[in-house]
Order: structure tokens, then C-alpha cells, then sequence
């Protein structure tokens, strides 16, 4: 059974591409800070016949997120694709930005994708295969002032998937990031459109890879 990593795991996008590739046959492995709350994502899967279990990780720390990666492959063998969802949405500007936060911010949007890519391409390039799959958002393409932290944590984030394509690719890997501009509630029309574009770019001939799909309802 192929294994389906999602490290900052929530009950939005989160959820709803770990259902989706579910669906086809995965087991899903939701990772996150918040093990309570992520137990009942997991519950959710298992009500529906799914195989599910649940990590706790913290984003922002690089040796958690080494050891849970590792304590996944230890038990699961090789991570088929990880999905990498965390993210610290603060909202404040320039000015209002607390002294002591922006690097935890970058070290949870950026920096946590960093190290999960560290730790799973070894096995993945051992093996000539595997997926990265990264939540990107609009403020990558449109940085909000308001939103400061968070807009360029989305542009380093769309900066990483576009700098590893290449070279992973070379190696049987395909990094994608579905850059989402919108809002995206749990259970709506738009964390299921995201996850099917999740899919979509799993499911994509090596031959015909893409590193980006842009998600908004206007374009759906």
C-alpha cells in the first residue's frame, strides 16, 4: 500500500486531499502539532473505510520533522507523497509584527518544507519515484501588507517548489504546489477543487510533469 504523508495536517485543504488520496487506495498519515485534533481528522477517514494514522510534529522545529519522517518510512516503508500544508497565517503588518515571531513564522511557512524535502528524497531517489506536494497560496502572486508574514512565506514557499523542479525531476520526483487563491473553509466545493488539483498533478505522466497549478473559483 502506497503511503500518503500530510505534515500540517488541518480540517480544510488538509483533510480533503488526505481523503482524496484515500480514495485511491492510500494509506494517509496526518501529521500535525495539535495530535487531539488531528485524531479526529483521522477518525473521520477511518468512519469512511479509510487507512489512516496520526503523527505529532512541530513544523518549526527541523529535528521533529526529521524524526517524524523517518518514524513514518521506519513503519511504512518508503513516503509516496508527502503534502506539506503547515503554515503560520498571522495576520500584521510591517508595524505590527511582534519582534520575536517573524522567523517562527518563516521557520513553519518555508523552513519545515525545507527539511520534510530533506528528509524524504533519499528514499524517494533511491527508489526513482516519488511526489512533494506544497500548499501554496495567492499572496505568493499578490503579497497582502496586511498579511505580511504569511505573503512571503507563500513567495519562498512557490520560490522552493520552482527551484527543486528541475534537479528532482532528473532523480524520478515530481514537486508540485497548487498555489490557492482563495479562502478555504473545511468541507466546501473549494477544499475539494484543491485536492482534486493535488491529484491531478500526482497523476500526471512524468513526461508531461508541471510544477504549478493556480486554483480561484473564477478560474475553476
Amino acid at each position: 500500500m502506497k503511503t500518503f504523508l500530510s505534515l500540517g495536517a488541518g480540517p480544510g485543504i488538509g483533510l480533503a486531499t488526505a481523503e482524496r488520496f484515500a480514495k485511491e487506495g492510500f494509506h494517509v498519515v496526518l501529521a500535525s502539532r495539535d495530535v487531539a485534533k488531528t485524531h479526529e481528522l483521522a477518525e473521520r477517514l477511518i468512519a469512511r473505510e479509510y487507512k489512516a494514522s496520526v503523527r505529532r510534529v512541530d513544523a518549526s522545529n527541523p529535528r521533529s520533522v526529521m524524526e517524524m519522517v523517518a518514524d513514518v518510512q521506519k513503519q511504512h516503508g518508503s513516503i509516496d507523497v508527502l503534502h506539506y500544508n503547515a503554515a503560520s497565517p498571522r495576520k500584521a503588518t510591517l508595524y505590527e509584527q511582534p519582534l520575536d515571531s517573524f522567523n517562527a513564522d518563516l521557520a513553519v511557512n518555508i523552513g519545515g518544507a525545507l527539511v520534510a524535502a530533506q528528509a524524504v528524497t533519499p528514499k524517494m531517489e533511491a527508489q526513482k519515484s516519488g511526489t512533494i506536494l506544497l500548499t501554496g497560496g495567492g499572496f505568493a502572486l499578490a503579497p497582502n501588507p496586511d498579511y505580511l508574514s504569511i505573503s512571503i512565506g507563500k513567495a519562498g514557499l512557490r520560490a522552493l517548489a520552482q527551484g527543486l523542479f528541475e534537479p528532482l525531476r532528473e532523480k524520478g520526483i515530481h514537486v508540485g504546489t497548487v498555489t490557492v487563491c482563495t479562502f478555504v473553509s473545511p468541507a466546501s466545493n473549494e477544499a475539494s477543487a484543491v485536492a482534486e488539483h493535488f491529484w491531478q498533478l500526482y497523476g500526471q505522466p512524468k513526461d508531461s510533469w508541471t510544477v504549478e497549478v493556480i486554483y480561484s473559483p473564477a478560474s475553476a
